[in-house]
């Protein structure tokens, strides 16, 4: 069969079977609650696939590769090693506190679960607005997946941009979290089979022995720590940051809310291994940056690393140009399984944290349950209306940007969830708005006025001082109760 002919049938395929998973999810969204968390039906292993697709997503796939190509095995080991104990560390110590507490209450977002948990209507609300940053990390997924159908098809960047959102939001309006769910497993295992060939392909570039393949770029390269990077220039950037942004990552709005899906504590040591293992196949991508700079790839723009390096791989041979569209089409499907997801999160956060609180006090249940729905998919278009605007002229490291919105809100959200799922007794509120406040601003602040540059470094340092302020503040308090009643 032709090459070309090929390409479109499996792009039809991909597309016609994503909308048929979707049309199965709308069968199922009844209300905001199936459309924000689902029914409680799904298994732990497709929780824990769709978690994995929805964490590692065009970052881990299409942008950070970029990093390791640039900066060598000080980003491998940031992205790699260190994140990946920050993301199972936050599963194991705060998945079964948060599940307990978002199900006894009904919890359908992370604002939601943080006015339950700490009952300030007020907190929630800020939460809601500031969760609305990860529309950053929508433009970041938006132009990966342009450059992608870009490079398959004979489109230009703005017209594959156009088209990659209106085929998204298409599907995500239709089924909510089921349509979610479904596509990410069915990506997601398209992603496992992708992240091991191209890991598997390229080890003949490490024929040499995998440092000194790296020490033949240079010594700085194939270091732990390169002093010749902006980024990854000490252990604290390379090791903590990495940990600690990773860690609090865990809380965006479209990740942690997976936790609510589950139905039973039974399900969570699945759910967890299902996760860390598929999470752990799609991080061999990150070698895709080794691969690409040890065969002599130059590429003009970063984020092009991945893109340009599988058209040098594969465009030739007798079976390269069908490889090549099974690999753009996988790497497509990592940035949807994350956007999708994302999408469903906070178009349910705008209407169930921020409408009906302060618009929607004098409807009765019926009409909330009618008008919810209603407004979720109100919402989905204007959120995609708001990111096309960004990601039209995106800026030239578009990781980057998105790091700097979407680490402002980790930080911000690191001691409410870790302090709320670990702590049982009561904690003030003017505290927790404290210690969020000092992680957002703080991150910022640093990032964009203070010449801290990497923004795990900036939202790291912001996050250790947000729990100093926390437990320092706690301890004032209980020492002052002590004094009161002697």
């Amino acid at each position: 069969m032709d090459p070309v002919i090929f390409k479109y049938l499996i792009a039809f395929g991909f597309v016609a079977f994503t909308f048929y998973l979707s049309y199965i999810g709308m069968k199922k969204t009844k209300d905001l609650k199936g459309f924000a968390i689902g029914n409680k039906d799904m298994g732990p292993i497709l929780i824990g696939i769709t978690m994995a697709a929805s964490i590692s997503s065009t970052a881990t796939f299409v942008i950070n590769p970029g990093f390791v190509y640039t900066h060598g095995l000080s980003a491998y080991l940031h992205y790699a090693v260190a994140a990946s104990f920050g993301i199972i560390t936050a599963f194991v110590l705060l998945t079964r506190g948060f599940r307990k507490l978002g199900a006894s209450k009904g919890s359908l977002t992370i604002p939601d679960w943080i006015f339950h948990r700490y009952g300030s209507r007020g907190l929630s609300l800020f939460f809601a607005i500031i969760n609305l940053l990860s529309v950053t990390f929508v433009v970041l997924i938006l132009v990966g997946c342009s450059i992608l159908l870009s490079s398959l098809f004979p489109i230009s960047q703005k017209v594959a941009l156009i088209s990659a959102l209106l085929f998204v939001f298409s599907y995500v309006l239709m089924g909510g979290t089921y349509a979610h769910a479904y596509t990410n497993t069915f990506q997601g295992v398209l992603m496992v089979i992708i992240s091991l060939f191209l890991f598997a392909s390229g080890l003949k570039y490490f024929d040499g022995g995998f440092i000194d393949s790296l020490k033949s770029v240079s010594l700085n390269y194939a270091s732990v720590v390169n002093p010749d990077s902006n980024l990854y220039y000490d252990y604290f950037s390379v090791f903590i940051s990495s940990f600690l942004i990773t860690f609090a990552l865990m809380f965006q709005p479209h990740i942690f809310s997976k936790i609510l899906y589950i139905k039973k504590d039974e399900d969570v040591t699945k759910f967890i291994s299902t996760t860390f293992i598929v999470g752990t196949i799609f991080g061999l991508m990150l070698f895709v940056g080794f691969y690409a700079k040890l065969s002599g790839l130059v590429v003009t723009r970063q984020d092009m690393v991945v893109t340009e390096y599988i058209v040098q791989e594969f465009s030739t041979g007798g079976f390269g140009p069908y490889i090549l569209v099974f690999i753009t089409l996988t790497l497509l499907a990592a940035g949807l399984s994350t956007l999708d997801g994302i999408l469903v999160s906070l178009s349910a956060m705008v209407v169930n944290d921020i409408y009906f609180p302060y618009f929607g006090k004098n409807l009765n249940e019926e009409d909330k349950k009618v008008r919810a729905l209603k407004l979720s998919r109100v919402v989905l278009i204007l959120i995609g209306l708001f990111s096309f605007v960004l990601a039209w002229n995106p800026p030239k490291l578009v990781g980057l940007f998105a790091q700097k919105g979407i680490y402002a809100l980790a930080a911000a959200s690191f001691v409410p969830i870790l302090f709320g799922v670990l702590f049982s007794r009561k904690i003030p509120v003017w505290i927790i708005g404290g210690a969020s406040g000092i992680g957002f601003f703080g991150h910022l602040i640093l990032n964009l006025f203070c010449g801290v540059e990497n923004p795990s470094v900036s939202s790291s340092i912001a996050m250790i001082s947000s729990i100093v302020f926390a437990l320092v503040s706690i301890l004032i308090m209980k020492q002052r109760r002590v004094v009161s009643y002697s």
